[in-house]
């Protein structure tokens, strides 16, 4: 019987990464093929969704894993967006130099801006970075030699070459798809080593995270730094989609929508931040259509709505939808005439062969070991 289960559970994870591998494949030809299929608005709309998704990755790193809560995201954004516009415009660069600049530049501002994070938490964390937020606008109207003041910046969009024979838009989507999954990459592999695992003690209990000789200084520091760089890389993409830039394409509003989307998509989540993005990206658009005259009260109920359906997130659902399948499956008949029920959560699968039954599974586990056995008066 033990053979029986041991072959059954190593052909149900074989097709669980069967079934992935299949899916996994799917996404891609879906992915690869989009801009090949949708008008060029929509594929403009598909490249924003992979730009904002870039930055929401680095809010994840600070607010998901790190615990801290920010409200200036959309400065760092900002930051990264007019580095790259001022050296197209103001020293003629290429654009993929303007990249790894906006993404150092913005690492290192992350880096300075962390230090309030050592003392402050909470809201009043998040009042700081909202005042960082509201105050980067103002100081860019403030130095016009480079940033153009209120008028902002023109600049050239990336050019398609030759050889490839794709359009702008097609261009466009596929740089940016590229930089997206190699950032995203970024993110994955960071959580998963040493400073992920800190961050996410440092989230969970500071305390036991210091005893455990975590360095509390350091993570929360590098935290901003890493969300910084992230937001950076993101408005380099915007400046390379959209070609301008402006003060008040970056105001507090941009920082506070960021982190919405954060929250809906799934905080702490891998999938979280392109959901979060999708949402950020579509779903103003869907209330400015219900409503001209207040699209934000509608924004707001959507976001309501959403948080009622899936307090998790999107995420969080999509988990629950597919855990709910899972426990609708139906029974299978293994080869010595038994039913398998459905896999438990631990992994396992019940079968209805099962000689022991659950009361005295509970009545084994409560007896004493090396008591008597009871008689039928006990």
């Amino acid at each position: 019987m033990s053979t029986i289960t041991g072959i059954l559970r190593a052909d149900g994870a074989r097709a669980g990464r069967t079934r992935a591998a299949l899916i996994a494949l799917a996404a891609t030809v879906a992915v690869v093929g989009a801009p090949f299929y949708f008008a060029p608005f929509q594929v403009f709309q598909l490249t924003m969704v992979l730009v904002y998704a870039v930055a929401l990755a680095g809010l994840n790193l600070l607010v998901g894993h790190g615990g801290q809560i920010s409200l200036g995201h959309g400065a760092f954004f900002a930051a990264g967006a007019y580095t790259a516009a001022v050296m197209l415009d103001r020293f003629d660069t290429g654009h993929l130099a303007t990249l790894p600049v906006a993404a150092a530049g913005c690492f290192l501002l992350g880096l300075g801006f962390g230090v309030p994070a050592l003392r402050l938490r909470g809201l009043y964390l998040a009042l700081v970075t909202l005042s960082f937020a509201v105050f980067l606008p103002l100081l860019l109207k403030r130095l016009e030699p480079w940033t153009g003041g209120s008028m902002g910046l023109t600049v050239d969009k990336p050019q398609p070459p030759a050889w490839s024979g794709l359009a702008e838009d097609q261009w466009l989507y596929f740089l940016v798809l590229a930089v997206t999954a190699f950032a995203l990459l970024v993110a994955r592999n960071l959580l998963r080593s040493r400073v992920g695992r800190a961050l996410l003690a440092v989230r969970d209990h500071e305390s036991a995270a210091e005893v455990m000789g975590v360095r509390l200084s350091l993570h929360k520091t590098l935290a901003f730094a890493w969300s910084g760089m992230f937001a950076g890389v993101a408005g380099c993409l915007y400046t390379w989609v959209i070609g301008f830039v402006s003060p008040d394409s970056f105001s507090f509003v941009l920082s506070i929508t960021l982190l919405a989307g954060l929250v809906v998509g799934g905080l702490a989540s891998l999938y979280g931040p392109l959901l979060g993005a999708a949402f950020v990206m579509y779903v103003p658009n869907v209330a400015q259509d219900l409503s001209e005259a207040a699209p934000g009260v509608v924004f707001g109920l959507l976001i309501i709505a959403v948080m009622y359906v899936a307090p998790a997130g999107l995420a969080g659902l999509a988990g629950r939808i597919g855990s709910a399948a899972a426990r609708r499956l139906p029974r299978t008949r293994t080869p010595d005439g038994t039913h398998t029920a459905r896999p438990t959560p631990s992994g396992t699968s019940a079968t209805s062969a099962d000689p022991t039954p659950p009361e005295a599974e509970v009545q084994a586990q409560a007896e004493p070991v090396g008591a008597p056995p009871r008689t039928e008066e006990e």
